[in-house]
């Protein structure tokens, strides 16, 4: 075969050489995927020709004739995009044969955007398989066959190499993307994990997926599939989303063991999920469930060790015979699960076709000698395809489906081998991923109310963090299963962009404050560290001013604690009036922190911040050696006598246990509603196996396996102090040298806030051990409790049940654990009482017993649990010793009708954070705010919007255009009055500018919501799916531009704007 011009230069790295394969495990039927990863042999590259009867076809095109005709058929417009009549989607499809077995080769990669490795060392290679050379060699086969088809994923790769093309090189790929050849699927930045992942990153990485692919490939560009075939259990919110995307079909490969076996007798490998109980039909989503996991068929991975088809009769292995019997034998066994004519088999898998001609000339072969069976009477027929190709000819044969309204969590690959240890796995980096989306939401809002210019570069520097979260979102990233240097490089990747923004934030400032042209702000600084008391602007200036600024948009009430050294400050708000403030003392968790060492500060200056929706406020800040300053501002701290003691507000009271220092029962004042509620610390021993089968599995980054049922208490009792003051009271709770927290409640708030710092975990009994915080009340709730799923629609969750099979439990601890992203709560519907339980980042979560709550908040294992990552979860921490772990929990009780409303609006409270910045000045507030504007709000109504409507995405988009999501936070059964229809008027919303015109969109903001359609599908006890999404919502008024918004919806809009 000539290598031609054009694509010499993409074969360069194949001179010689070997590389390594990644195949997922051949699966038994009750085994849906045993491992996360196996690991094939290395082989040697081949690339002699050998005789082949397609090889002289007239279907192989040289370059030039392929350049020929993108010169006469093909148009680009000015971003270079392909124009939206080229032959793709479905127009390309084969229809396959009548009466026969269609079975679709479907040739994929999948990429992990880190794992075992980096992002970088993956893209390159080295001793690894390089993601560039995949991508290379896959498009010299594409280019040599028109019949050929290859789908790509993972953008965060795709994007690199494509930076790196040659314009010619460029051409051509656009060339197979018109055609359909190359086909783009899922187009998110990475492939997401669906436990740990709120559902603002999910949009936001998918986002720029799309948009990268549209810019450059037009409407052939957008994907039509979801393709999460890796992650390791799926969630309702993820489907609902997809559908929103405008998806017709999603596919995935991990399902739990028992389903899988119920699926397989009944059939219902395929099926439409009904994803959300508000949205009905605009989130339905038809669903496979892919046989073979992601990988080969047995006996049919060309690139890990399989036998090839040696297809020349003259040699003494010639095996076609038997290859095609033993491919016939497999696809008819897979064949009588599925409904329809045709099957999908996933050519593919960890990092394959590095070697792209080892696999497609197989794949050739196979496809030659099974269809010359046709002519002997075999009624199966093989062809390349697609997923969206195989989704397009099942939904051709009108087939009814079944549905399904929960999710897939959690999933076991095996008795005794639940995939829950996960959703806390490495907790540091998913708090870290959580606060770091709530900065990349503050910068894009802020970088479009500033209305910063082209010549700013904060689109440049907004993209460094907004592709590192897209990164960390992958499935091996914020889920925490990754090797630690890969968690390192994650970390590194996202503080470089939060660094990045905190530059657009000061240029925000910079325009937005000024009150004058000629002056200019001084740098504003910001304090990622604060969580533990680390600030060194407020710890070394006797004088300072704070910025604070609100992305939620209704007003904030938040207490800022800012690090200080010293007893006695005077604070002024923005209209220079006194503000009520307390120092506290550090607590003794704090001072021990090896990160603590560099500072100097001695407490935290405490006080509440009311801040303008969508806005931002200042405080003056001034070190005071005045007495009677040091006394308003004084905290007093006290050792309880021995008797219970009680903190409280107007709203809320906590009474606790004078003997044991424990909670002994929350109060809700308003309501007079009391409940018993004891809060303490314990863990689970880890078991220890060597995961031979189910009953040996070991505890690990995937795997969540306690020896045993009980957990063992930390401490029978906690040493405890009382601080009180004028801004909040505390208890702290000292359980162990390794385990404490302090229990708050501020001046006016509703909600009890625990600060808890756990580790380093001692390990020196060689016993690894999982940590939970477990909340123990005298309510009833009869196995019954609720989970937020990826932070929208609860979920409804019965201890030792599923609702779709009769689950054989095996592990009644960890098989009833579920990812909380935001939230928990039981509820006594005969008391009409309701707790509620607040994270701040995902966590693993249960009521193992009525009346409780439990929440893992930190795990160190010291086995792996052979699932790939082979490394024990057991993380350094600072100095070596063990990871401390630092983050809070907020509780809040009410009746179960009150509690609706407060725990929707609270959760977005937590997560849209108000974001603190400083400036060092000597200027006094009198001298700054003749200069600077001290208070602003991006929003016209300075109450904000609706109290059932959230500013989901604020950015610019375009030159002139930006990108707005609103959404309704409540689900249609929620409190009467606020599950109702929302209206927001549009044009008079903003306060920097007013928006002249508006272009609705799917989700992902890459197609009109006007000429957007979907597959329609029939549903057992539903009907006929829609096929037009615009159908789902209330045009948009062109003159009044007034939004409706239905419970549980989200509508997306590219706005043109004008200055005001």
């Amino acid at each position: 075969m000539m290598y031609l011009v054009g694509v010499a230069l993409l074969l360069a790295v194949y001179n010689q050489g070997k590389c390594l394969g990644f195949v997922a495990a051949n699966r038994p039927l009750d085994h849906p995927i045993q491992r996360r990863r196996d690991y094939a042999h290395e082989f040697s590259v081949d690339f002699q020709q050998a005789s082949h009867p397609l090889d002289a076809k007239e279907t192989l095109k040289p370059v030039d004739e392929f350049l020929d005709k993108l010169k006469t058929k093909t148009q680009h417009d000015e971003s270079g995009a392909l124009p939206s009549q080229a032959k793709c989607g479905y127009s390309q499809c084969s229809p396959g044969k009548a009466g026969m077995l269609n079975v679709h080769l479907v040739p994929h990669t999948h990429d992990d955007v880190g794992w075992l490795r980096t992002v970088d060392e993956y893209f390159y290679g080295d001793d690894i398989t390089g993601v560039q050379y995949i991508l290379d060699t896959a498009l010299t086969q594409l280019l040599e066959d028109p019949n050929k088809r290859f789908i790509y994923v993972e953008q965060a790769y795709f994007t690199r190499w494509w930076n790196e093309l040659h314009d010619n090189t460029r051409h051509l790929v656009k060339g197979l993307v018109s055609e359909g050849r190359l086909e783009f699927i899922l187009g998110g930045w990475s492939m997401n994990d669906e436990a740990s992942t709120r559902y603002t990153s999910i949009i936001d990485q998918q986002t720029i997926g799309f948009r990268f692919l549209y810019d450059n490939f037009g409407d052939c560009g957008r994907p039509r599939i979801g393709w999460q075939i890796d992650p390791f259990g799926h969630s309702r919110e993820q489907a609902s989303l997809f559908a929103q995307f405008g998806f017709d079909g999603l596919f995935f490969a991990r399902l739990d063991y028992q389903d899988w076996n119920k699926r397989l007798q009944t059939k219902t490998l395929e099926q439409v999920w009904m994803a959300s109980g508000s949205l009905g039909d605009q989130a339905s989503l038809f669903t496979g469930v892919l046989y073979n996991g992601y990988g080969p068929p047995g006996g049919f991975c060309f690139e890990c060790g399989d036998t090839p088809i040696m297809d020349d009769s003259k040699l003494e292995n010639y095996n076609v015979d038997r290859r095609v019997d033993d491919f016939l034998r497999t696809v008819r066994d897979q064949a009588q699960y599925y409904t329809t004519e045709n099957i999908m088999l996933t050519m593919g898998s960890d990092f394959q076709y590095e070697n792209a001609r080892k696999n497609f000339k197989n794949m050739d072969k196979l496809i030659y000698h099974v269809n010359m069976r046709q002519m002997n009477g075999s009624t199966v027929n093989v062809l390349y395809s697609t997923p969206s190709c195989y989704v397009k000819a099942v939904n051709e044969a009108n087939k009814t489906y079944t549905s399904k309204e929960d999710d897939f969590f959690p999933y076991a690959h095996r008795d005794h081998s639940f995939w829950t240890g996960y959703f806390t796995s490495r907790p540091a980096l998913k708090g870290y991923e959580r606060s770091s989306d709530n900065f990349l939401q503050i910068c894009k809002q802020l970088d479009a109310l500033s209305m910063l210019t082209a010549g700013h570069g904060a689109r440049t520097k907004i993209d460094v963090l907004r592709k590192a979260m897209g990164i960390l979102q992958h499935h091996d990233g914020v889920s925490g299963t990754e090797k630690q240097h890969v968690a390192y490089d994650y970390a590194r990747m996202v503080a470089e962009g939060v660094a990045s923004c905190q530059e657009v934030l000061n240029m925000a400032y910079g325009k937005l404050l000024p009150l004058s042209s000629s002056m200019s702000l001084p740098v504003v600084q910001f304090c990622p560290l604060a969580n533990v008391s680390i600030c060194p602007v407020s710890e070394n200036s006797k004088q300072f001013v704070i910025l604070a600024y609100n992305p939620f948009g209704r007003e904030a009430r938040h207490h800022l604690r800012i690090p200080v050294s010293g007893n006695s400050f005077i604070v002024k708000d923005a209209r220079q009036m006194p503000v009520t403030v307390q120092v506290v003392p550090l607590p003794a968790s704090t001072l021990a922190l090896p990160e603590f060492e560099a500072s100097k500060a001695t407490g935290e200056l405490v006080f509440a911040a009311e801040i303008p929706p969508l806005g931002l406020t200042t405080f003056f800040v001034q070190a005071s050696t005045d007495i009677s300053d040091a006394q308003r501002s004084t905290s007093v701290v006290s050792d309880p006598s021995g008797s219970d003691f009680t903190i409280k507000n107007q709203y809320v009271s906590v009474t606790f246990d004078g003997d044991t220092g424990f909670m002994k029962s929350l109060t809700n004042v308003k309501s007079s509603l009391t409940i018993q509620l004891t809060n303490s610390w314990l863990y689970y021993r880890s078991f220890d196996g060597d995961n031979h089968d189910g009953e040996h599995q070991a505890s690990g980054a995937y795997i969540f396996r306690p020896n045993g049922t009980v957990a063992q208490p930390i401490s029978s009792k906690a040493t405890t102090s009382v601080v009180q003051g004028s801004a909040v009271q505390e208890v702290r709770q000292t359980f162990s040298d390794w385990a404490s927290q302090v229990v708050r409640v501020y001046d006016e708030s509703r909600h009890v806030e625990i600060e808890w710092t756990i580790g380093p975990v001692p390990v020196q009994d060689g016993i690894g051990k999982e940590v939970i915080s477990r909340f123990v009340t005298d309510l009833n709730n009869y196995k019954v409790f609720y989970t937020d799923s990826n932070g929208r629609e609860m979920l409804q969750r019965i201890r030792d049940y599923r609702p779709t099979w009769n689950l054989d439990q095996t592990e009644p601890v960890a098989g009833n654990y579920y990812p909380v992203n935001s939230k928990i709560f039981i509820q006594d519907v005969a008391k009409s009482r309701q707790l509620t339980v607040f994270t701040d980042r995902t966590q693993g979560g249960s009521s193992l017993a009525n009346g409780e709550i439990e929440l893992m908040a930190h795990r160190r294992v010291l086995h792996d649990d052979s699932l790939g990552v082979s490394e024990p979860l057991s993380e350094p921490g600072l100095d070596g010793r063990g990871l401390i772990i630092r983050g809070k929990y907020y509780l809040y009780l009410d009746s179960i009708a009150e509690s609706t409303p407060v725990h929707r609006e609270m959760a977005q409270r937590i997560y849209m954070a108000p974001s603190v910045g400083f400036i060092s000045t000597m200027m006094s507030p009198d001298a700054y705010s003749k200069n600077y504007k001290t208070s602003w709000s991006g929003l016209k109504e300075s109450i904000g919007l609706p109290a059932n409507v959230h500013l989901l995405t604020l950015e610019q988009w375009r030159s002139g255009k930006f990108l707005i999501r609103l959404e309704h936070i409540y689900e249609s059964h929620d409190k009467q009055n606020l599950s109702k229809v929302a209206n927001v008027s549009l044009e008079t919303l903003f306060t920097p500018f007013s928006i002249v015109s508006v272009d609705e969109q799917t989700l992902g903001a890459n197609q009109p919501l006007a000429h957007a359609t979907r597959l329609q599908w029939m549903v057992k006890g539903h009907g006929k799916t829609k096929k037009d999404m615009s159908s789902y919502v209330t045009p948009v008024d062109p003159k009044k531009l007034i939004v409706a918004l239905k419970p549980m919806q989200i509508r997306t809009f590219v706005v043109t704007v004008k200055v005001n």
